[in-house]
């Protein structure tokens, strides 16, 4: 104990040691309120600092931060003064903290945060900041310790004087983060720009969330410009609009604010269970599809119906929009739902609906949550355009995705079941899920009714001659082929388990999740593929 301690002086009234002074002078000069410089240039953005996202983000005096004394790796041109004025942290922010803690314990709260600040060389990826970012990702591996990352940023650094190297090709930062895929749930979250080495780092999270500010891509300006391929402002290159329909990002999102508040709910999903719930009267589902077969419905508020009042996290939105790919809980238990939407193609599964569908599987399998799949689909999208797009390739990633599944899928045909497409969407076939169901209405086939018939009794068609009598002809072979499709008589050759009144249909899938075993995770991860 120091002498010149006053045992009459309280804890926050006794003299400082000049080493904690020293101390808390540097760390000081790491904050928002050491730096009003740096606030205010993210003011004139309409940004938040990384700061102030880690705030928002972690549960109140959570947080504690790794490597906040790193400097950026200049000595040689630049003097410690200077450094810690202008190189906090040396742009990265990391830690570890909990999030959600109201809602579940201790280990499951648990969070790590890597934020790269943009008020430092434009978000860089320096040599101490790489060093930093290593610590933290093998922590993340040993330990298995979910992370958030804020990837706002222009790349590599070039100006770091202090590190030996030539290229800088031997960074193992990029690596180490892929190699948690799989291993971890991780949360990309971009604001503003986000160039090359912090785009390749979003690009391995397994989901992306972005605000509409928002310019990804794996060069920025400088560097298409340098490769002669023109000259670009960055919100040019990869802005939201771009990268959301392509199926980059994963959500998108008014600004950082929302994009926090994304992020705490998707790590929900995967910290477990609730028990506070709301949900809609499911005596609406009887009356959810029209009474004409053919007519388009909207999907989404079935969705939500069915779903928990205010749990639905859809993923992808304007990328392979025949197919809804969304986070839910049902009775405060998180699933992956898939469904068909008959607004886009009729429901049917294109190559890009299927590359959604897949990655969308191998997620949920990696982090252990049972599926559900509603299918209304006239199967996959067939023609010469389409196979343009490698169709074959694309849609067998569903059936090669399904075969490797560890959790439980549950499969409800609430229309159209026909052909290939609809054993996709059942995992591979009728009998492949715990339990394949039908509303009343669902329909099955090899290929849709009107097709089948075409295609089957061309040849009787065609030898009638007057063309009101082919009609009548037609639709009557229509009808008979409905009425062999039918759920009920699908159902009475025990091709699909079950066809249930819609209102049951929670009911099902929880009495389904009840009678499995949860999947156990196996010390061998499964890598969730970036596309």
């Amino acid at each position: 104990m120091s002498e010149s301690r006053n045992p009459a002086h309280g804890p926050d009234e006794a003299p400082v040691r000049p080493e904690l002074s020293d101390l808390r002078a540097r760390l000081h000069a790491t904050t928002d309120a050491g730096r009003p410089e740096a606030v205010a240039r993210r003011r004139k953005t309409g940004q938040r600092t990384a700061r102030e996202n880690i705030e928002d983000l972690v549960d109140p005096g959570s947080f504690v931060e790794y490597g906040a004394l790193a400097l950026a790796a200049q000595r040689q041109r630049l003097s410690i003064e200077e450094l810690v004025r202008a190189s906090p942290a040396d742009g990265i922010v990391c830690g570890i903290g909990s999030v959600n803690r109201a809602f579940f314990d201790d280990e499951r709260a648990r969070t790590m945060v890597l934020a790269y600040d943009y008020t430092v060389f434009a978000g860089t990826q320096g040599g101490m900041g790489h060093k930093k970012l290593d610590r933290m990702l093998a922590l993340a591996a040993q330990w298995r310790v979910p992370v958030v990352l804020f990837a706002e940023g222009g790349g590599g650094r070039p100006n770091d004087t202090d590190m030996p190297l030539v290229a800088g090709l031997d960074t193992p930062s990029f690596l180490s983060f892929a190699a948690l895929s799989g291993l971890v749930p991780r949360v990309g979250i971009v604001s503003g720009r986000c160039f090359a080495g912090n785009a390749a780092l979003l690009g391995c999270c397994d989901v992306i969330i972005a605000t509409e500010d928002s310019s990804i891509g794996m060069g920025g300006p400088a560097m298409i410009e340098g490769g002669g391929l023109g000259k670009y402002t960055p919100e040019e290159v990869g802005p939201i609009d771009v990268q959301s329909k392509n199926g980059v990002v994963d959500v998108r999102v008014r600004d950082e604010a929302a994009a926090v508040d994304v992020a705490k709910k998707y790590l929900g999903y995967f910290q477990g269970p609730i028990a506070d719930f709301t949900c809609a009267d499911q005596r609406v589902l009887r009356d959810a599809l029209p009474e004409r077969r053919r007519r388009a419905y909207k999907i989404r508020p079935i969705i939500e119906t069915l779903a928990d009042t205010g749990s639905v996290l859809e993923l992808r939105r304007e990328f392979g929009t025949s197919l809804v790919t969304a986070l839910v809980r049902i009775e405060g238990r998180p699933f992956g739902l898939l469904a068909n939407d008959p607004y886009r193609l009729a429901g049917a599964i294109d190559a890009d609906a299927s590359d959604k569908a897949a990655r969308f599987m191998q997620l949920c399998d990696a982090f252990g949550l049972p599926i559900i799949s509603l299918c209304d689909t006239p199967g996959f999208m067939v023609g010469p355009e389409a196979e343009k797009t490698a169709l074959v390739r694309h849609t067998s990633r569903m059936f090669v995705t399904a075969a490797s599944l560890r959790v439980p899928f549950f499969t409800v045909v609430l229309r159209k079941a026909y052909g290939l497409g609809a054993q996709a969407m059942a995992g591979g076939h009728l009998h492949a899920p715990f339990f394949t169901i039908a509303w009343p209405t669902a329909e099955f086939g090899g290929m849709g009714v009107e097709g089948a018939v075409r295609l089957a009794m061309r040849k009787q068609l065609d030898a009638i001659e007057n063309p009101e009598e082919r009609e009548v002809t037609f639709q009557a072979m229509v009808a008979h082929v409905y009425e062999r499709g039918k759920a009920i008589n699908t159902a009475s050759f025990l091709e699909l388990d079950a066809v249930i009144d819609p209102a049951e249909t929670r009911a099902w899938i929880l009495r389904g999740l009840k009678s499995v075993p949860t999947p156990a995770r196996p010390e061998a991860r499964r890598f969730v593929d970036t596309w």
